[in-house]
């Protein structure tokens, strides 16, 4: 007899499931404890558990595929050492996976936020982000959030609108990852419910400024390290197009954090596990988060607002009000040589059709978009300039 014949995986991974609740914090999420919103039985009688699930069906979503091609915070920029929006998503996953080793917490949950957080970024970052904010407000859908398009990509138009049927869990860790958010320590607010989630989707939808806090310590961890991963990067990016100077850095940051990205990746990775171990919550030191903060800011005055990486904002702005008009205009005609009907509707789920205004489906298919894609639906004469090399 086969040898393989012998061999029962189901048991496995019940056996992996009970190690979790031996070698993992008491404070851990465990693999068992995953909610779905529907039951599935081949993941029930399956060998994987239910978290690394989770990241396999982000990891070959169409969306995160679309990660490759998506602005980070430099953008219309040709300089192939640039960060873009995979790598980030990489380093969070990373960051976050070798935090949560050190206090014993559920790696494959980590991972799947990680991997996940950002799949609702919209074309060129948070400027971009912001410009679609507006066509939707004033299209009367509410503000545009990318941590709200990252949960509605992912249960309700990823597989032609059926979705993925992601945990609680991940669906959590995504919606509450704001990485612009600065906090010294947090507590997860345990015990949510697929009806208090959808209460904070609304909520949130409503009103950006309505707070979140993750479920679990695993989403705090992925919050934190949101920032973690692009502080430093974002600072060696500016360095090497010219942006600003090391030597500009204040000297609190340099001093407590450390003048690479490197040392200061380091240097909060450190700070967090050691304020962390053991605790119920996911805090730094009060020196490190003042000098975090400190460096947050020098980065929004110096980098982020800096008029010079924002070339040709206003063209931006109305390529985007273009192309939403545009498809609007041909979802009320029923334009079916349209890209939003061949390339994005073709093959929908009626579900998804019917439970979702047009100006919302014009605003699900312009986010998904890649940087490049969005610029080759755009006239030629009315697209942004490059910058090539250095500022």
């Amino acid at each position: 007899m086969d040898r393989s014949d012998s061999v029962d995986l189901q048991q496995i991974k019940e056996s992996l499931n009970e190690q979790e609740g031996h070698f993992l914090s008491p404070l851990a999420a465990l693999s068992k404890d995953a909610k779905r919103r529907f039951r599935e039985q081949r993941i029930e009688a399956g060998h994987r558990q239910n978290y690394a699930v989770d990241s396999d069906r982000i990891l070959h979503s169409l969306a995160y595929t679309r990660y490759i091609d998506k602005t980070q915070v430099f953008y219309l920029v040709d300089n192939d050492h640039i960060t873009h929006r995979v790598l980030h998503v990489q380093l969070v996953s990373k960051i976050s996976r070798t935090i949560g080793r050190f206090l014993g917490l559920n790696e494959d949950l980590v991972e799947a936020m990680a991997l996940g957080h950002d799949i609702g970024h919209c074309p060129f970052g948070h400027d971009g982000e912001a410009y679609l904010s507006e066509l939707c407000k004033a299209h009367g859908i509410g503000p545009f959030q990318h941590n709200l398009q990252s949960v509605r990509f992912l249960e309700k138009i990823e597989r032609k609108g059926r979705g993925l049927n992601l945990t609680l869990q991940v669906l959590d860790g995504i919606m509450c990852h704001d990485g612009e958010i600065h906090s010294v320590e947090l507590y997860p607010d345990r015990d949510k419910t697929f009806e208090k989630f959808d209460e904070e989707v609304a909520s949130k939808g409503a009103d950006p400024t309505f707070p979140l806090t993750p479920m679990t310590l695993e989403g705090c961890v992925v919050r934190m390290a949101d920032t973690i991963s692009y502080i430093g990067r974002d600072i060696e990016d500016a360095i090497r197009l010219n942006l600003i100077q090391r030597d500009q850095l204040p000297r609190i940051c340099a001093e407590r954090l450390g003048k690479t990205n490197g040392t200061i990746v380091y240097t909060l990775v450190a700070d967090l596990i050691k304020n962390s171990y053991q605790r119920p919550a996911i805090a730094f030191s009060r020196g490190i988060s003042e000098a975090l903060r400190s460096l947050r800011e020098f980065n929004l005055t110096h980098i982020y607002l800096n008029p010079k990486i924002k070339p040709d904002p206003r063209k931006i702005r109305t390529l985007f009000q273009v192309l939403f008009e545009r498809y609007l205009r041909d979802l009320h005609e029923a334009n079916q040589d349209s890209l939003i009907f061949k390339e994005y509707l073709h093959g929908m789920s009626e579900e998804y059709s019917l439970n979702s205004k047009p100006e919302e489906i014009v605003r699900d298919f312009i986010a998904g978009m890649t940087d490049e894609y969005f610029l080759r639906q755009c006239p030629q004469e009315i697209r942004p300039r490059r910058i090539t090399g250095r500022f």
